[in-house]
């Protein structure tokens, strides 16, 4: 007997000392912002569930690299997570595009029954066609154009170089809009608007405020022509070597951050407004609707969306 109490104190002290297996995840933005701390939260929901087996650490900031490159890292196991926005992810599982048409959600309220249910469960589950599991989605808000000189109808952007996300819808409603769409990696924005590289990007309040945008593009128009999530991804080869109940615990784990980041978001999106106005930020509020039309010949660029735009559009 004592040497059997001896024996499994010994094991449990070399459980107790073993090493988490550290999970690492990038993000391009900062600490603070809502995607960030959603991660975060997340991690500290699997290393209690799994007695310390795992452990996230969260690389922020484009540490790792930007979207692209992570995308490309989660898929080769390099690092196991990213949290993306869907649109890069576009180059890589084209269905998943869909969601950078322009002007295609109703509202927020339609946009969310859209992402948590079945169009939006179709596609998480599709882009383990490309080695990587869908986890969740993240809420990103609406994004709209900020300039270094005002824009309040479509005809102000013409001639414009805008940076956007490295997306091919982006740089047709760019074109359709007058525009150039420049792509450019996320961290390089600030200093190419700085010094005129660009004239504009687009994104949502957040991140105009936390990157200080409107330091350099003080003329912020509402326009709100998409509404792209964010998502976050693990890669398949390491999804693939969990056990069926850390799966679920992770699974769960990032539905339980998807809520917190809704709600942090929401009180970021506030802040934000507030604080680029106290820095000097104008903010338009445009008629849409001239936008909207001038947006339409995009949809005839992207024949491939065409059901599924049909499918989203009848969600009600």
């Amino acid at each position: 007997m004592k040497r059997f109490l001896v024996i499994l104190l010994a094991s449990l002290m070399v459980m107790s000392f073993a090493a988490p297996i550290v999970i690492k995840s990038s993000d391009v933005h900062p600490h603070g912002y809502p995607t960030v701390e959603a991660v975060k939260m997340m991690g500290r929901i699997i290393e209690v569930m799994t007695n310390g087996k795992y452990k996230i650490e969260v690389y922020t900031s484009g540490q790792l690299g930007d979207e692209k490159e992570t995308i490309e890292q989660t898929i080769m196991n390099a690092i196991q997570m990213t949290r993306v926005s869907v649109a890069p992810l576009q180059m890589f599982y084209d269905p998943i595009g869909v969601f950078t048409m322009p002007y295609l959600f109703r509202d927020e309220d339609h946009f969310w029954k859209v992402l948590e249910g079945p169009i939006g469960e179709e596609l998480l589950k599709g882009v383990e066609k490309i080695g990587l599991v869908g986890l969740c989605y993240y809420d990103a808000g609406a994004r709209s154009f900020y300039t270094r000189r005002p824009v309040q109808k479509p005809e102000d952007l013409k001639g414009m170089k805008i940076r956007v996300q490295m997306n091919e819808v982006m740089v047709a409603l760019m074109q359709a809009l007058g525009a150039t769409g420049v792509p450019m990696a996320f961290a390089e924005v600030y200093t190419a608007l700085q010094t005129g590289v660009v004239d504009g990007a687009e994104n949502n309040p957040p991140s105009y405020y936390t990157t200080r945008h409107f330091e350099v593009a003080p003329y912020y128009c509402l326009d709100a022509h998409t509404r792209i999530p964010e998502i976050l991804l693990i890669s398949k080869a390491f999804w693939d070597k969990l056990t069926p109940e850390e799966k679920l615990i992770f699974k769960t784990a990032a539905i339980a951050s998807a809520q917190y980041e809704k709600y942090l978001w929401k009180q970021m999106e506030l802040k934000a407004l507030e604080e680029v106005q106290k820095g000097g930020a104008k903010i338009f509020q445009p008629d849409i609707t001239a936008f909207q039309k001038a947006a339409q010949s995009v949809y005839d660029k992207f024949p491939q969306y065409k059901d599924l735009i049909k499918r989203i559009q009848e969600v009600k």
